[in-house]
């Protein structure tokens, strides 16, 4: 089988001009190497492509795969990661991971928490700030916690997303709705402990590989999952694998948020706790940062005795059966 490799490589987007945090969910060499190793000891041909514009050269110049194995973030807007996907249902080649409709509700936090509500997953009171006059109408209790609708790898989250009142409600959105010209997210804040749950499969196949408590020195943005903080990980940052009570509870969580939003073949849920020790959904990510290196998915496997070929092979093996189940049903 040749699998195509969609992604957006970092060093890339730096050339151009653009800043570091703003290409933060882009790929090193280094992740595209690594899925490419694993690919191929699966018996599989690969082709790297690249980013959307390589795809459409390539797919204008009348070449294909068999499939695509897709982890590309894309640049622009809130359907930035739907933009590959849909590309490729208009030329009928398969991939891996969630398909549009997924990937454009899952990156609109907003949307997302709206949807997992609605499924009875339990997540945080919210509000959306599309202009600062959206402010008047927020009855939220303080402390809040507000973040860029869309963004990712802690983009806009610093040790001033702790909104304490109004008037910081005000300057700090401000500076959101500025430097990311996009809508802000505004929750309750979470004082509790902050989980990651990785899961592999779709629909009623999927399964929870583990669950990763994130451990942030209060050194480091407050003990925020930030931006600075996930950079600087190997200083501030520890991992500890969860089992027990609240690890099942986390389990539910996160496979019922999975499932509600239509997540296929792996990913991640964000979790944290309320004072209560209340697990409630954080975020989803549908397509789970893959480095072999530093990426939290691949560190909650290692963490449970799973390789990264185990890992890329679950996730593979789960697109190689959803497609493989949509043809018969499609030729009965």
């Amino acid at each position: 089988m040749l699998i195509g490799l969609t992604y957006d490589l970092k060093d890339d987007y730096i050339a151009l001009g653009y800043k570091d945090e703003e290409v933060a969910e882009f790929d090193s060499l280094i992740t595209i190497d690594a899925i490419d190793n694993a690919i191929t000891l699966l018996g599989h041909q690969t082709v790297r492509i690249g980013n959307i514009k390589a795809l459409v050269q390539y797919l204008s110049s009348g070449k294909r795969c068999d499939l695509m194995f897709n982890i590309a973030e894309g640049m622009h807007g809130l359907c930035r990661e739907a933009q590959i996907p849909a590309l490729l249902d208009a030329y009928e080649i398969p991939y891996v991971f969630s398909d549009a409709f997924t990937l454009s509700i899952a990156l609109h936090k907003g949307i997302a928490k709206a949807i997992v509500k609605d499924h009875g997953v339990p997540t945080a009171d919210y509000a959306i700030i599309q202009e600062l006059k959206d402010i008047e109408n927020i009855t939220i209790p303080y402390p809040l916690f507000i973040k860029p609708i869309g963004g990712g790898t802690g983009m806009g989250i610093n040790t001033h997303s702790i909104i304490h009142h109004k008037q910081q409600l005000y300057s700090q959105s401000l500076l959101l709705l500025k430097e990311f010209k996009q809508p802000v997210l505004v929750e309750t804040y979470l004082e509790g402990r902050e989980f990651t749950v990785g899961i592999t499969g779709s629909s009623d196949e999927s399964k929870v590989i583990g669950v990763m408590e994130i451990i942030i020195n209060l050194s480091s943005d407050n003990g925020i999952y930030s931006y600075n903080t996930k950079q600087d990980y190997l200083n501030v940052t520890s991992y500890k694998i969860v089992e027990g009570d609240i690890a099942a509870e986390c389990e539910k969580v996160a496979l019922n948020a999975y499932k509600a939003l239509g997540c296929r073949d792996g990913g991640r849920i964000d979790l944290k706790m309320d004072s209560l020790g209340k697990v409630n959904f954080l975020e989803v990510n549908p397509i789970a940062g893959l480095n072999p290196v530093d990426s939290d998915l691949p560190i909650l496997s290692y963490k449970k005795g799973l390789t990264y070929q185990h890992l890329i092979t679950e996730i593979l093996n789960s697109a190689l059966s959803r497609i493989n189940k949509k043809k018969l049903e499609c030729a009965s």
